[in-house]
């Protein structure tokens, strides 16, 4: 097997493991909506971490055997493999825009990073670490406060969550390409402990936010805007910082304008999907359906009899309770008069001696509606 063909198998095993690990957290945040940030007491949140791992590794083994150009676009089908890994693992299945907004983010994705150009790689001097440190960081609390604040909208604090999530995880990353060309083998420098404390800060960040962004929020949209956040973020950092930029120069930046348009129209969809479905209004029983239960419930009581017989009988046609004997359940307006005409059966016959004859049946009898007046106690 040739270098090529390894780095391409290595990144779609790759994306099948970032996919699988956000399908089990999303899992997690439904199970456990107190624990929204850190659930340690899920296991399954320990196995997402697993597969998260287990995919960013195998992600830097491709780019040691693969080019970044194309390395880089195949970690974007994660949002594609996610949707039918859901299906199969725990029956749900997206809707047609899901599946669109999905196409669309991860076309645009993949074209946006095969157009960013190489450059030659260099560290961060002192004053670039701290500035993007202090922008980062100011970044991912005001995502958190506005993620607070939509806490009434479930799908835009997923989002909002998820794109701090993407911010931190792709700061994340540039401190490590930071690190790994300055290094001269000496961890004392200040430099050095700086950039390895600021890559623990925002990968436990990343971690903690990306768990809670499936809060509420589906599985499709928090995945969508976490791939796709995160190396744009470090592509607009190789581009302002390390100098790289756009292949086939105007042409290509005119594409990669293209390719961001339509990874942003994915992203609405998604989120406007997940909003429909959740805003989507329970329907309530209809007045006919409400009449009819609560007939069901008046007839089934027994009527008052003496000697405490219960004579309900079989339903038929004329109504969903009767009585033997007696007719239909009485409609509105109707009410019970003792003093009418009594059925054939128990009045026509003689009481045997010693025992009390038993009361005539109550018929029905119509008469019009009157104000009660109110009686005050």
């Amino acid at each position: 097997m040739s270098a090529l063909a390894l780095s391409v198998l290595l990144s779609l095993v790759s994306a099948l493991g970032y996919a699988g690990g956000a399908i089990v957290q999303e899992r997690v945040a439904v199970a456990s909506p107190g624990s929204a940030y850190l659930p340690l007491r899920r296991p399954g949140w320990w196995g997402a971490l697993a597969l998260n791992g287990l995919g960013g590794l195998l992600h830097v083994v491709a780019l040691a055997y693969g080019p970044l150009s194309i390395v880089q676009p195949l970690g974007a089908l994660t949002i594609v493999f996610a949707l039918p890994l859901a299906t199969l693992c725990v029956g749900r299945r997206a809707g047609a825009t899901a599946w669109r907004g999905a196409v669309m983010a991860t076309v645009g994705l993949a074209g946006l990073l095969s157009l960013v150009g190489s450059s030659q790689d260099h560290a961060l001097d002192a004053a670039q670490r701290l500035a993007a440190a202090i922008v980062t960081g100011g970044a991912v609390v005001a995502l958190m406060c506005a993620s607070r604040a939509a806490h009434r909208h479930p799908a835009v604090r997923s989002v909002l969550l998820a794109t701090a999530a993407g911010i931190a995880f792709g700061m994340s990353s540039v401190f490590t390409k930071s690190v790994t060309v300055g290094w001269d083998g000496d961890l004392d420098s200040s430099g050095t402990l700086f950039s390895l404390a600021l890559i623990a800060v925002f990968s436990v960040a990343g971690v903690l936010l990306s768990q809670a962004s499936y809060g509420g929020g589906g599985l499709a949209a928090p995945l969508a805007t976490l791939t796709v956040v995160n190396p744009v973020l470090a592509a607009v950092v190789g581009i302002l910082v390390f100098g790289e930029t756009f292949r086939y120069g105007t042409t290509g930046t005119l594409l990669a304008l293209g390719c961001g348009v339509l990874t942003a129209g994915g992203l609405i969809m998604l989120t406007t999907e997940r909003m429909e479905e959740r805003e989507t209004p329970t329907p309530e029983p209809s007045a006919a359906a409400g009449a009819q239960i609560t007939g069901a419930v008046l007839a089934s009581v027994p009527r008052q009899r003496v000697d405490g017989e219960d004579v309900r009988g079989p339903a038929h046609a004329d109504g969903p309770f009767t009585e033997q004997g007696v007719g239909p359940t009485p409609g509105p307006g109707e009410l019970l008069d003792p003093l009418a005409d009594t059925a054939q059966g128990d009045a026509d016959e003689p009481a045997p001696p010693g025992e009390r004859a038993p009361a005539p049946p109550y018929a029905r009898r119509t008469i019009p509606h009157r104000r009660r007046p109110r009686v005050r106690s």
